[in-house]
Formats: C-alpha cells, sequence, structure tokens
C-alpha cells in the first residue's frame, strides 16, 4: 500500500479568486492555468498497519500542525472512498519554496492525490481525481494535467461538476515561463484566508465574480488562435484585477514588495521594446513572466539583473500529475 507520484505547480493565467462553499472548496470563478516543466513536487505515500496517526515530512523534516491536520484530513476522504481506515506516512519534497506563491499546494495535492488513489487501489477516473483534489487545494485539480488546463467553477451543488480538463497540451503551444523569485519567505496570509477576506469586505468582489466569464471566453479565443498578444491583454487584466479585490479587503492584503513592482515594469517595459511577454503574479510576491517560445533566455536576464530579485527560474510548459519509481 505505498506509491510515488510527482506533479508540477501550475500558474493562473485567469484568475481564481473566491469560494462559492467552503466545505466543498469550491471556487467562485473557473480558472485557465498552465502548468510549469522546471518545478516539481514528489510525494510518497506508504499505508501503515502499525501506524496510529498520520505523519506528514515535508522537505525532510516534520511539517507544521496545521499542515499535518490538513493533510490528514484530506487522506481521510480517500480512506473513505477505499473503505479503510490504516494511517500513512507521506514524505514530500519541493525543488521550490513553499507557500510562497507558487503553487505549492497545487501541485503538493495533485501529487498526493495520485499517490494515495494508486496506494489505495483505487482506480478513479479523471473527474472524481479532481472532485478529490479540489478538496485538498482549490487549484490542485489543474496540476493534474499539463500544458494549457481550464478548471470549471461548475453549477451544481455536490461539485461534480466543478472539475479541470487540458485545453492545449505543452507541445501544441510551447510558451516560456520565467519565475522571478523576490521573497524565499511565506506569504503572511494564505490564498484561502486572503479569499475569505475578499469575499467578506472588498467591495470591487461582486465585480470580479460578474466579470470572470468573459475573461475565460477571451482567453479560449487567444488559445483557440493561439494569439500571444490576445492572451497577454486578458491574462494581465484577471491579474490587476484579482489584486484590486486583494488591496481592496479590510485589512488589506498587500501580497507584493518593492521587488514585485521593480519585475513587473521590466516586463511591461521589454514589451514595449518589442519582446512578445507578460506578467501574472498570483497570491504571493512572485513575478511570472510568460513569453513567446524562445524568448525565455532574453527576459530571465532582463529579470536576474534586477537588485531585489533573489533568484530566477526558467521553465517550459510540463506534464500532469503522473506516478513515478521510487
Amino acid at each position: 500500500m505505498q506509491a510515488f507520484a510527482q506533479a508540477q505547480p501550475n500558474i493562473a493565467l485567469i484568475k481564481y479568486w473566491g469560494k462559492r462553499d467552503l466545505e466543498l472548496n469550491l471556487p467562485a470563478v473557473g480558472s485557465i492555468s498552465v502548468t510549469l516543466d522546471t518545478l516539481w513536487t514528489r510525494t510518497q505515500v506508504v499505508f501503515l498497519d502499525d501506524a496510529e496517526e498520520d505523519l506528514l515530512i515535508l522537505n525532510g523534516e516534520p511539517a507544521a500542525a496545521e499542515q499535518q491536520r490538513r493533510v490528514s484530513a484530506y487522506l481521510d476522504l480517500m480512506r473513505a472512498k477505499a473503505g479503510v481506515q490504516t494511517r500513512a506516512r507521506v514524505d514530500t519534497e519541493n525543488n521550490f519554496p513553499t507557500a510562497a506563491g507558487l503553487a505549492s499546494s497545487a501541485s503538493g495535492f495533485a501529487a498526493l492525490t495520485v499517490a494515495s488513489a494508486e496506494a489505495l487501489g483505487l482506480a478513479l477516473p479523471p473527474g472524481e481525481l479532481c472532485e478529490l483534489a479540489r478538496q485538498g487545494s482549490g487549484s490542485a485539480p489543474r496540476s493534474l494535467f499539463g500544458g494549457f488546463v481550464e478548471m470549471s467553477r461548475g453549477r451544481l451543488d455536490d461539485g461534480s461538476d466543478a472539475v479541470a480538463h487540458q485545453i492545449l497540451s505543452p507541445e501544441e503551444w510551447p510558451l516560456e515561463v520565467v519565475v522571478a523569485l523576490t521573497s524565499l519567505s511565506p506569504k503572511s496570509v494564505g490564498s484561502t484566508a486572503g479569499m475569505h477576506r475578499s469575499q467578506e469586505s472588498s467591495p470591487f468582489y461582486e465585480g470580479w465574480t460578474r466579470t470572470a466569464d468573459a475573461d475565460l471566453g477571451e482567453a479560449r479565443v487567444a488559445l483557440a488562435s493561439k494569439d500571444f498578444d490576445r492572451l497577454a491583454n486578458v491574462s494581465e487584466f484577471s491579474c490587476l484585477k484579482m489584486h484590486a479585490v486583494a488591496l481592496a479587503s479590510r485589512p488589506p492584503l498587500i501580497y507584493w514588495n518593492p521587488a514585485t513592482l521593480q519585475a513587473l515594469e521590466r516586463v511591461r517595459q521589454l514589451r514595449r521594446e518589442g519582446v512578445p511577454v507578460f506578467f501574472t503574479i498570483d497570491a504571493g510576491p512572485q513575478v511570472k513572466a510568460i513569453s513567446a517560445p524562445g524568448y525565455g533566455g532574453v527576459v530571465a536576464k532582463a529579470l536576474g539583473e534586477l537588485d531585489g530579485v533573489q533568484d530566477v527560474t526558467t521553465s517550459g510548459l510540463g506534464p500532469g500529475a503522473r506516478l513515478i519509481g521510487s
């Protein structure tokens, strides 16, 4: 009763912010993302007959109590599906900073979903895997797939239609992503808490949800025609709208730091100079610059020259979550 899986983080181009059902972790809006190649989470799950409680080891160390609780609660869903009560040891490793705005929860729960389903002998279709992964992290279903992925908001109360699917494979439009790390520290307010605060207090939240479908439609058209400028414009628009909602929350959610703004402006300058690149920023300080094929090196060099940027990682588009050897 063990398995080993790998998943990659995903970066939302059309953002998800807010939940329509907290218990089932249903998103208030749909989203479109790209799955990365260079960054990864690797997770081994072993169910042990003699274990009295679940144990989560994160990057070689016992995880914090809240992380332990969250993973154990998720494993309860998997155990219920399999009809067992056996506790598990979970060893997970990220090759990028955890909880710092780089979608570590998405790749983490996608890898955990695939590994625990295999270890428990559950042969589940993609839709059921999405439903389970979503209850661990709202963006985890997107990391089950590679390339360009859409996550549906869904309409049903039980969440069975709030699932993800691939729009384009990594090979169909091999854009490049440059991640500018402006901080290695965990963010002070997590995404779930931030979404709740925005829903409760931001005067812009209603406008955010009302305009989401239009952004999704425009992005679908851009992807179908591989129209880079159109995708760039709607992606930046979605990003800045999300952060406007966060900034107008009470108390405000300020995920950026000075280096974030420097990197954002550098991307805008590159685009004015003719480099096909645009930015997006999730709930954190890291800037992700998406470029047309062949321009990642130029963008990485430009961002790496900024004083506040601590590290730069270049990635192609990657595959979905899958089983790997130990």
